[in-house]
């Protein structure tokens, strides 16, 4: 074959490659077709009507809609039912971060090791994350009912208790049980996801630690935390963004009370915009909402994966 033949053949070979490349791309990206329709047709169009609609009174049934400026935008920052629900939100949205990662990992931990029944204790601890959380609290509301009838308040009582403790219809405690409850939910699902990442360390790690006399809570801090970092990045978002989303758990524990004790953002969401009819400001406090859910998961992610490369 001549210099200038093999030039040619060279060419439409390179040229081939290229058109093959170039259609295997644009096969990969057809793919994504659909979930860019979806998203576009069920979030930002969405979204784009709650940003029109929150800078007018409309009421989501009157064709009559003036434009209103920033006023829907003011008012949720001086109507004390909309601060309630956005305090509680994130006071639930930390707290159950927080416990369920303090609880989840030593509880992977334990069940990682080998004990008679450990398939039956991950059954176990697995289990509360099986139903939803609306079944949660429908449960743990007849449990932490605040009348004598609550199954609490009756063992209490028949240990000695103080008389039938308010769970529910005190501040303080309706908070705390909801959060605890939640925490109690999640700590076994969460669980399973660290101990799915400790499988994966290589044993080698603690067999040369515990040559070097390292101690069990030295091989913890050292090499399992460190290590699970990415389960823990993985975790946090989660427990967050399930968190500011809540909405089942306190509607069926307390129904947002005693008094706005336990509001949710989703829930004043719902009774502003559908029961109140006051679609605009509802729209507003939806905006908001979802802003501050994209900055808080954004800088939460970027904090984390700085975390993740300092300890990789």
């Amino acid at each position: 074959m001549t210099v200038t033949a093999r030039a040619i053949v060279t060419r439409l070979r390179s040229r081939a490659l290229r058109t093959t490349g170039w259609r295997d791309a644009a096969a990969h990206q057809a793919f994504l077709i659909p979930i860019i329709i979806v998203f576009v047709v069920l979030f930002l169009v969405p979204l784009a009507q709650s940003f029109y609609w929150s800078f007018t009174d409309f009421n989501g049934y009157s064709s009559d809609v003036n434009f209103v400026g920033l006023a829907n935008y003011v008012k949720l920052f001086t109507d004390s039912s909309l601060l309630a629900g956005l305090t509680f939100t994130l006071l639930f949205a930390v707290g159950i971060t927080v416990g369920v990662t303090m609880i989840a990992i030593p509880l992977a931990v334990a069940l990682n090791k080998r004990f008679f029944g450990r398939n039956l204790a991950r059954s176990v601890f697995f289990f509360p994350a099986v139903p939803s959380m609306l079944v949660l609290g429908l449960v743990w509301a007849y449990i932490l009912s605040p009348l004598d009838t609550g199954a609490l308040n009756t063992v209490l009582d028949k240990f000695g208790g103080g008389g039938p403790v308010a769970w529910l219809a005190a501040t303080g405690l309706a908070r705390m049980s909801v959060i605890v409850v939640g925490i109690w939910g999640l700590a076994g699902w969460h669980a399973v996801l660290y101990l799915a990442y400790l499988q994966s360390i290589p044993h080698e790690y603690y067999e040369a630690a515990t040559i070097d006399g390292a101690s069990g809570p030295q091989q913890f801090w050292k090499i399992t935390l460190p290590l699970l970092t990415p389960a823990i990045v993985i975790s946090q978002f989660l427990l967050l963004t399930h968190g500011l989303k809540i909405f089942d758990l306190p509607f069926a524990l307390t129904g947002g009370g005693p008094g706005f004790a336990t509001f949710t953002i989703t829930q004043s969401i719902i009774v502003t915009g559908v029961s109140q009819g006051h679609y605009g400001l509802a729209s507003a406090l939806a905006v908001v909402f979802t802003l501050t859910v994209a900055v808080l998961a954004i800088s939460q992610v970027t904090l984390m994966r700085v975390l993740e490369r300092r300890v990789t």
